[in-house]
């Protein structure tokens, strides 16, 4: 059973990826580098794919900030409901980069598709939950036991079902799993027609602020984001790679420097109200982004392991095989 860091090591890990940032400055729309050098490293075009929880590439987006530094590329954004469908997109060659949680790359790999991790932000245990009804009968996770549990196929709040289920020592075959996208799975919940919902932010915080829900179980999961490329932008375009993970870190920096522009952006763009927006920002700890460290790997590979283990991928994998590892 996976055994997820406490506060202190998450404080000591957010210093030591910290240590290289401080020099980056605060703003985001001053990350356009030396015209030559982009226009050599960038490709003719950038489709990047990305869904309402990926704060930076919503922000990227909004800003404008990739069209500045990369001036000769083509840059399309195309949103996706959750991660399971941007890698799909991603593999069959519809896209060149984008933002998932953990469990999607597993399941892609798992399916034999062509992709790399290229970076990785810091663990938000906290960004997602198991949901029930205010008045619902079940109390414990092991009271799940026999009822219907909604979530996306695929996605993080795949992995935090199983992380749930591993808890309570609630056998997979147990509970009826009922496979619904984000919006589907909250119309269900709030009908009734399910008995509790594993979901992520942004989504969780709406439900929060909308329906009241209990929060049956958090800090489950690491919940890691990570970003994803095609083969061909690392290997033909490995520097455009690294320019995307600096902005990248530098929105980081930008959204937490400037939160109220920021919870702005987003809700300008989703729809979602501000205080839902304040509320999934506050649960975020300060991230660079980083090509994926060997604490991540090994926790990514404990994800692999535990959809091997319960039966829900074909074959088991080595997350290593896929991970991007930049030249200096």
């Amino acid at each position: 059973m996976s055994e997820f860091l406490t506060t202190p090591q998450l404080r000591q890990r957010r210093d030591v990826l910290l240590a290289g940032v401080a020099a980056l400055g605060t703003g985001v729309l001053g990350l356009v580098p030396d015209a030559a050098q982009a226009a050599e490293a960038a490709p003719a075009q950038l489709r990047i794919g990305f869904q309402k929880s990926a704060v930076y590439l919503v922000v990227l987006k909004q800003l404008g900030t990739l069209e500045k530094r990369f001036p000769n590329t083509k840059v399309q954004w195309i949103e996706f409901p959750a991660g399971p469908q941007l890698l799909e997109a991603l593999s069959v060659g519809s896209l060149d980069f984008g933002m998932t949680g953990d469990a999607p790359p597993v399941f892609a790999q798992a399916a034999g598709k062509d992709l790399f991790y290229v970076g990785a932000e810091l663990p938000k245990p906290s960004s997602s939950a198991i949901l029930v009804k205010q008045d619902s009968p079940i109390k414990t996770l092991a009271d799940l036991k026999g009822k219907k549990l909604a979530f996306q196929k695929g996605s993080s709040a795949h992995y935090l079902a199983v992380r749930a289920l591993e808890k309570a020592g609630v056998a997979w075959s147990d509970i009826t799993p009922i496979y619904l996208t984000p919006s589907d799975a909250r119309a269900a919940f709030e009908r009734g027609s399910i008995d509790a919902w594993a979901i992520w932010d942004p989504f969780y915080a709406a439900a929060e602020v909308d329906a009241k829900p209990r929060v049956l179980a958090t800090h489950l999961s690491d919940n890691n984001s990570f970003y994803l490329s095609s083969r061909g932008l690392v290997e033909q375009h490995p520097q455009a790679v690294k320019d995307l993970l600096d902005a990248l870190t530098q929105t980081d920096t930008y959204v937490q420097t400037n939160r109220k522009e920021a919870a702005q952006l987003l809700a300008d763009f989703s729809g979602l109200g501000l205080a839902t927006v304040h509320r999934f920002l506050a649960r975020r700890p300060i991230s660079p982004v980083k090509p994926l460290w060997p604490q991540v790997i090994t926790e990514q590979q404990r994800v692999a392991d535990a959809f091997f283990k319960q039966g829900l991928i074909p074959k088991s994998v080595r997350v290593a095989d896929i991970v991007w590892q930049p030249k200096r």
